[in-house]
């Protein structure tokens, strides 16, 4: 994707450095919490939001949000919990132990098409490089990958990513030797020479590269689009506490003010939670893309081309059948709301 109006990862690394923050016009006193605007969002349901959150440098804000108490300042009383394998939380999910998760949109298809109703109602960013498929040095090609053993996280988004590089040479999954591996374990086991190559996304790309001559055959720098990340939430949530919804929204948002105007705090919180030094964590930040709120209305709209996520569901949706991830197509005619962005966008002005 490329637009004007990003918000890189890599220049909020920089910023840090340079310990000098992009101030921005939340509206407020200087006493205001950031996003509150001077008051606590109202809320006029009484609800609690169990909201799961995984190893991915376009979730970790997440992680900002608590330890600035801006749930509390948007008036949302949040149960946060992460999840070390993203892979349960999509259980999670499914299962209904979550009110809401943060999850890409593919694996969203895939439990909407396994009969759970999910709905998107933040944009949070794009992969660009994020998700990798890293080989040993005796891959060069795509086609080098015939025939040697390749783990990934079965099911989700490298796993995903892994079959549109095949498919791009004609090969599929039948040519390889797939091992189904949680993601934290495939990066170990790779690192320690267990796999010909694995398909791993950030911060376990780095663990991954750790073994020697290891490289990244291709990334999803490759597929631009095709690996947006996103909020959902269930019917249920929107149904029963709308505000409690805009509340979450208009966090996410104030978590992006914040790391905006403090980036050094918000990168360091980030490289905590992730287990990694500020500059380790620095080395990722070229490879997610985090949206405005005037960027993700954009990509809830029709388009002709991946910027837009009804077009981007449109193509995944057969890969996904034609993959045998999926029996038949998921319906997603309910599956995205942008009216809580458009909200949001709306009281700024």
């Amino acid at each position: 994707m490329t637009r004007s109006r990003r918000r890189p990862v890599a220049l909020l690394f920089a910023a840090a450095l340079l310990a000098s923050a992009c101030g921005s016009d939340d509206g407020g006193g200087d006493d205001a919490p950031p996003g509150d605007n001077g008051e606590a969002a109202a809320s006029g349901d009484d609800c609690s939001v169990r909201l799961g959150y995984s190893a991915w440098p376009g979730w970790f804000p997440w992680a900002v949000a608590e330890d600035q108490g801006l749930f509390e300042a948007n008036g949302v009383d949040v149960d946060l919990t992460f999840f070390a394998d993203y892979l349960g939380s999509l259980d999670a999910m499914v299962a209904g132990q979550l009110d809401a998760n943060s999850q890409t949109l593919n694996d969203t298809m895939l439990g909407v098409a396994s009969g759970s109703e999910q709905v998107i109602v933040v944009v949070n960013d794009n992969s660009t490089g994020n998700d990798a498929i890293i080989v040993d040095e005796s891959i060069n090609t795509i086609e080098d990958l015939e025939g040697k053993t390749v783990a990934a996280e079965a099911g989700v988004v490298d796993h995903f990513l892994l079959l549109q590089g095949l498919e791009t040479v004609g090969l599929t999954e039948d040519d390889i030797d797939f091992r189904g591996v949680l993601t934290d374990a495939a990066a170990a086991a790779f690192a320690e020479g267990e796999f010909d190559a694995v398909g791993v996304f950030a911060p376990f790309t780095l663990q991954a590269l750790e073994r020697p001559g290891s490289k990244v055959l291709f990334s999803s720098a490759d597929f631009p689009g095709t690996i947006p990340d996103h909020l959902v939430v269930t019917p249920e949530l929107i149904d029963e506490c709308p505000d409690t919804v805009q509340g979450l929204v208009n966090t996410w948002y104030a978590t992006m003010d914040f790391i905006d105007e403090d980036p050094e705090t918000a990168i360091a919180v980030m490289a905590e939670m992730a287990e990694l030094s500020v500059e380790e964590y620095g080395e990722l930040a070229d490879g997610t893309t985090l949206f405005t709120a005037e960027e993700a209305l954009e990509a809830f709209q029709p388009g002709d081309d991946t910027t837009s996520l009804l077009y981007t569901a449109d193509l995944i949706n057969p890969f996904l059948v034609d993959s045998g991830l999926i029996p038949e197509e998921a319906d997603v005619s309910n599956m995205f709301d942008s009216s809580f962005t458009e909200a949001y966008l709306d009281a700024q002005q």
